[in-house]
Parts: C-alpha cells; sequence; structure tokens
C-alpha cells in the first residue's frame, strides 16, 4: 500500500490572503508543515496539491525549492485536483491534509495509518465527531473511494471540499478517530490573522524546536493561556458553512473602516452574515458572487446605476472606445461639451452645465454655487443630499433631524459646529413648515427631491417655486434618484415646475461614473467667483458612457417600461398582500418601489424576505429598482416565490414568532457601525 500524504493549499485565500507562505521565524508555514510530515514514518511521499491559477507561482517556486512535490489543477474543484494528484504519484492511500494546520502531528499520522490499515473501512478521519483541537485535522481514505465520489458528486460544495461525498452518502465504511476528552472548541488553525498570531506564538515559544508534540501545545495551552486568546470566539469550520464573499467582507473590515465606500451596499442592510457581498461578474439583471452562484437582481440594481441592466453592450462598447484612445490627457475631452448641450437640450430652462462624478459631489457643487449666488449661508432642505459636512450639519442643532430624509442615525461627528444653523429640515408636502422657516431665517437656498416615497399634494411644487422666486432663494431640484426613470430627464419636467439648478446622477452613465449640475445661467456663472475643481471630473469615460445611455434611453423609451413594469409590481403586491391577508405599505415612485409589511418590527420580514428569496436564488428584499432587462418573465418567477413567503409571512404573523425563521441577525435600516 502506496500512502501518499497530500497536502491541499493555495495563495488565493479569502480571508487571509498568502496564509501558507507567511513566515514564521523566516520559514514559510507551508515548510513547516512539510518538514513535520516529514517526521511520519509511515508516508511514503508527500505531495502539495494546489491549482493552476498563476497567483501560486510563489508557492510553486518554494516547494520546488524545498523538494516537496507538487500538483496544479482546478481552482474550485478541489475534489478533481485531488484524484489526479493521487493518480500520478500512483497512492493506493491517500492522507489529506490542509495547508492551514502546521500543528498536525506526525505521531498521531502514523497512529490513525496504523488504524486505517487494521480496520475494514474506506475513510478514516479525526474530523467526523471531532474531538481533537480543530487544526489537528487528518482523513485518510482509498483511491478506489476518490475514484467513486468523483464519478458520483455533482454539487459544487462537494467538488471544493473533497470528502463530504464520503463521509455523508451512505456509500463508504467509515471510521472516527477520537481522544477520550472533548477538545473540539480548542482552535490550531490559520483561517484569520487572529489564528496566524496564535500558531506563530506556539512556534515562537518552542522555537528552535518543531518536532514538538500537539499534547506539548495543549499543555501549554492550560499554563499560558494567553499565547492562545487572539482566535478564542472563532468557530470551528466557519470556512465550509459561508460564500467566499462573506469571508472577503470580514477581510475587508479590518482594512476598511465600514468595510466599503458606501453605506446602501454593506451586507447588514439585506442579510448579515448570509448575504453574498461580492459579484465576480453582472450581465442584464443577473449577477454572479465570487462562488460563481448566479442571482436574479430585484433589489437595489447597482444602487440604481443601471436602468440599461448591467453591461449594456452598447454603452460598453462606447467606453472601450474610450479607452482605446486613451481616457486622460493633458487636453479636455470634446464628450463633455457635447453632454452639457444634450442636457441643456433635454432642460430648456437650463443654460450651463458641470459634472462630477458621485451624488455626493454633485449636491455640494449645487450647494457651493447656490450660496455663492444668493449671497446667504442658510438652507432649507427636503430628501437625501449625501455625506457631506453642509447636509450633515442639519443634525448639529438635533441628532433626528435627517431621520426622515431616507437614512436614520447620522451622527454628524467630525463636522465642524460652526455649521450649526446652517441647514435646516422640512418634509415633503409640509409647505406650511417650509414657509416658516423661510419667514424665521435668512434662508438662501431651498434643497429637495422632486419625489421619493410620495406624489406631491395641493400643488406643492408650485408653492416652492413661487416662494423661492418672491424670496430671491435659488430653488435647488435634486434628481440624483429620480432622473430619467418616469421621464427622458428630469423627474420635474412631469410636473412642469423648473428650478434654479437640478443634479442627475445614478442612471446617467449607466454604471459608468457620471453626475451633472445644470441650472440656469445667471446662477451657474456663479461657479466661476468660487474655486470648484477636480482632476477626475475631467476624465473621459463618464461622459461617453452618458452621451451613449441617453441615445439608447431615447431609442428604447426605457422610462415608460419601467415605468409601466413598476406599476404593474406595485399592483401584484396589493393582490398578493390580500390573497395573503397582510397589510402593506407601499411608497416610492413606479420604477422606484417598495413596501412595509405593518409590524412592530417591520425589519425583521424585510430579512426573513430577502434570506428565503437567496435560497431561491434571488437577491430581494422589499424594494426594486427597474431595469429594462425585468421582464415579464422574470417578474412572475419572482411573484411565485413572493407569494409564498407572503404565505408564510402571514402565518408567522399569527404565531408572532418571527424570530424562529430568522437565521441570523436583523437587517440594519438606516446608518449603524460596522464591527
Amino acid at each position: 500500500m502506496y500512502v501518499v500524504a497530500i497536502i491541499q493549499a493555495r495563495v488565493g485565500s479569502k480571508r487571509l490572503p498568502k496564509k501558507v507562505i507567511k513566515e514564521i521565524n523566516g520559514v514559510p508555514m507551508i515548510g513547516i508543515l512539510f518538514d513535520r510530515l516529514k517526521l511520519c514514518k509511515k508516508i511514503d511521499q508527500i505531495v502539495l496539491a494546489t491549482s493552476e491559477n498563476p497567483n501560486n507561482k510563489q508557492l510553486i517556486d518554494y516547494t520546488e525549492k524545498i523538494g516537496l512535490d507538487f500538483f496544479t489543477g482546478s481552482e474550485n474543484n478541489v475534489l478533481d485536483r485531488f484524484y489526479n494528484a493521487a493518480q500520478i504519484f500512483s497512492a493506493d492511500v491517500i492522507i489529506r491534509i490542509t495547508g492551514d494546520c502546521p500543528l498536525v502531528d506526525p505521531k498521531m499520522v502514523d497512529q490513525m495509518i496504523n488504524l486505517f490499515e487494521a480496520s475494514d473501512c474506506d475513510y478514516l478521519s479525526n474530523t467526523l465527531v471531532p474531538t481533537f483541537p480543530d487544526g489537528l485535522d487528518v482523513e485518510i481514505f482509498s483511491f478506489q473511494s476518490l475514484a467513486l465520489a468523483k464519478s458520483k458528486v455533482c454539487e459544487d460544495f462537494d467538488k471544493e471540499h473533497v470528502t463530504p461525498f464520503i463521509r455523508h452518502s451512505g456509500k463508504f465504511k467509515t471510521k472516527n478517530f477520537s481522544h477520550d476528552t472533548d477538545l473540539s472548541n480548542l482552535r490550531w488553525t490559520v483561517d484569520e490573522q487572529e489564528d496566524f498570531d496564535v500558531i506563530k506564538n506556539v512556534f515562537d515559544y518552542f522555537h528552535p524546536r518543531i518536532d514538538f508534540s500537539w499534547q506539548e501545545v495543549l499543555d501549554l495551552n492550560f499554563s499560558n493561556p494567553k499565547i492562545f486568546s487572539a482566535n478564542r470566539l472563532m468557530q470551528r469550520n466557519a470556512g465550509s458553512k459561508i460564500s467566499s464573499g462573506q469571508k472577503l467582507w470580514a477581510r475587508a473590515k479590518k482594512v476598511i473602516p465600514g468595510g466599503n465606500m458606501l453605506l446602501s451596499k454593506r451586507p447588514d442592510m439585506f442579510l448579515p452574515n448570509g448575504w453574498p457581498s461580492y459579484f465576480s461578474k453582472a450581465k442584464g439583471c443577473h449577477i454572479w458572487d465570487l462562488d460563481n452562484k448566479k442571482y436574479t437582481d430585484v433589489s437595489i440594481m447597482g444602487i440604481g446605476t443601471n436602468i440599461l441592466g448591467y453591461g449594456h453592450e452598447a454603452v460598453d462598447e462606447a467606453v472601450l472606445k474610450v479607452v482605446e484612445n486613451g481616457n486622460m490627457s493633458t487636453l479636455n475631452c470634446e464628450e463633455e461639451v457635447l453632454l452639457a448641450e444634450k442636457l441643456i437640450e433635454l432642460h430648456p430652462w437650463a443654460d450651463m452645465a458641470r459634472f462630477a462624478r458621485s451624488g455626493g459631489e454633485a449636491n455640494s457643487i449645487a450647494i457651493r454655487i447656490a450660496r455663492a449666488a444668493s449671497g446667504k449661508e442658510q438652507v432649507a432642505i427636503c430628501g437625501y443630499h449625501g455625506w457631506h459636512d453642509w447636509y450633515l450639519a442639519a443634525n448639529l442643532n438635533d441628532n433626528k433631524n435627517l431621520d426622515g430624509h431616507l437614512l436614520p442615525g447620522l451622527e454628524p461627528a467630525g463636522v465642524p459646529r460652526a455649521l450649526k444653523g446652517t441647514v435646516f429640515p422640512f418634509e415633503y408636502n409640509d409647505f406650511k413648515k417650509l414657509k416658516e422657516i423661510v419667514d424665521n431665517n435668512n434662508i438662501g437656498v431651498i434643497k429637495m427631491e422632486v419625489s421619493r416615497n410620495s406624489e406631491p399634494e395641493n400643488g406643492f411644487l408650485q408653492k416652492v417655486r413661487k416662494l423661492a422666486s418672491d424670496k430671491n432663494i435659488v430653488l435647488i431640484f435634486d434628481e440624483c434618484t429620480s432622473g430619467f426613470r418616469e421621464t427622458y430627464g428630469g423627474l420635474h419636467l412631469k410636473y412642469g415646475v423648473y428650478p434654479d439648478i437640478a443634479m442627475f446622477g445614478k442612471a446617467l452613465g449607466n454604471g459608468y461614473s457620471i453626475t451633472a449640475v445644470i441650472g440656469k445661467r445667471e446662477v451657474m456663472e456663479y461657479a466661476q467667483s468660487t474655486f470648484i475643481s477636480s482632476t477626475f471630473w475631467t476624465e473621459r469615460i463618464g461622459p461617453a458612457a452618458a452621451l451613449k445611455t441617453l441615445d439608447v434611453m431615447k431609442e428604447e423609451k426605457t422610462w415608460e417600461f419601467i415605468t409601466n413594469q413598476g406599476i404593474k409590481i406595485r399592483d401584484v403586491w396589493k393582490e398578493l398582500a390580500k390573497e395573503h391577508s397582510l397589510k402593506i405599505n407601499i411608497w416610492g415612485i413606479p420604477a422606484l418601489s417598495g413596501f412595509t409589511i405593518e409590524s412592530e418590527n417591520p425589519l425583521k420580514y424585510k430579512t426573513f424576505i430577502t434570506q428565503e428569496m437567496l435560497k431561491k436564488g434571488f437577491l430581494a428584499g422589499n424594494s426594486i429598482y427597474l431595469c429594462i432587462n425585468h421582464t415579464d418573465l422574470i417578474l412572475d418567477q419572482y411573484f411565485d416565490v413572493l407569494s409564498n413567503l407572503f404565505k408564510k409571512i402571514n402565518i408567522i404573523q399569527e404565531e408572532n414568532n418571527i424570530d424562529e425563521f430568522l437565521e441570523g441577525p436583523v437587517c440594519h435600516g438606516g446608518f449603524k457601525r460596522v464591527n
């Protein structure tokens, strides 16, 4: 019986990249594991099985240097990689060791090989019923068992983790190698930086010895627990239970404050501990995660950036042409002139335009220009307008001032106290409150969203326009979200009310960064009396993408399609709620619609819906940004799943036991610190 130990390792770990070649006392961890395994008397050959990914070159170069045989195979089908490695090296018996377990004990391995040879079993492991510390994991199985598993396995999980089919299919004789005391709560493996710190502490303690036994490590654990404290709260085998995206998110939070650049894309806003978090590919209204699992996006479609769907060919082709010809240079790009003319053509009340690359920037540009034009600092606002100091200053008077403007919980930490009393919020359709603010303060600017969750009532927009004109106040419409969703241009065109300045973003470039500030000449000219300038506002991709996006929108009348589909969605939501005796509130414009289940804690039901939809291959919560790829077929599939969920929610509400059905924490509904 030719016994081959196959070490599974690669450098592309999602949680701790290059962990197997991280050095301990000057030696890469994989080298330490190799040296310890060489102490085994029952192993005939040791082989590294890694993937064909070019990123593994550093690992392969090192294994060649130290004389460790290696095989390169599939990146994700590790079962296939093991089978081919075992076949090439003529293994009769395979010892499976993972490269993140450098404390694997050579004497224990020999004991287990002896037991395997003496037993009538196909598979022997010390992990079937874990009793040893996590990190001493050893699996032993015959080549015949591996070959049969390879021929039978269909699920990606089984292919990635090699032995689940052998362990759980019932087709093999399995045996567990146990310790008389359950020590499975101890963690001696390396998945996270904290794990590596613990293992390094252990090797530092025994240095220069590497032949110490696992019992010596156990004694150290009890005599000097501080050495092992860094990872004591981590769970065993957590990596096999969570997606690659979740692993990367855990890693991201360690190096990026908040985990990412946009609050609205944090997993905690959707499904904490369950959201895929990262994508590898996006097309139409479909997204593939890092594990190549495909989802249908009936959620926020890139936070509303992609009315034409992900990866629209015409827009991408225009961008690729720009890339080929050069995106940046010392000279200006003509596309920004063409885009300015195009937006002014769509909005005849406007005369001039400025461009930026994010909604927050556009909002700040508009405020700066408007304050310069009015000569006054105080601003009345209604709606969500970004993250900058001028906006968060509204919460300096009362930290809940902005709670009704999309995101509650926005603390004004870091905002200069000198800005207190410069920004005054008012609620949509509450003209009396706005007039009171204007009458009692020196307001120079009114900034508001044309509509987000409700229609204007009692001539609200017309009254605001007249008040601004009568008081010489600059009126700004923030259309970063609403633009191009219900009209070909700003939503204000639908109501026939024209501001002094308007901003557009999100959908303008169909996923490429471009935002616009347009306005009347007498106001916009003040952009030259104050300093507003940025290097990357002059790049060429954004304007080129916007021009092509506008062409496609006009040709396909996209605003009509997404509005009609939005109306249909709202009608079906109402029908399903009535059918299943649920009370829901519907909000938003048709192309950007949402619903809230009436409950003491609606976020729990949103979490439940997201959790169950994800299982069916949908990214979905309680709101949707429509795109032209949201066809009737896609929506019908979505409604089928939602109908069953509404039926279940009705029963849950009757029994008042929603907590029993939640598989993790409840999603956030506003700004919260990420830990």
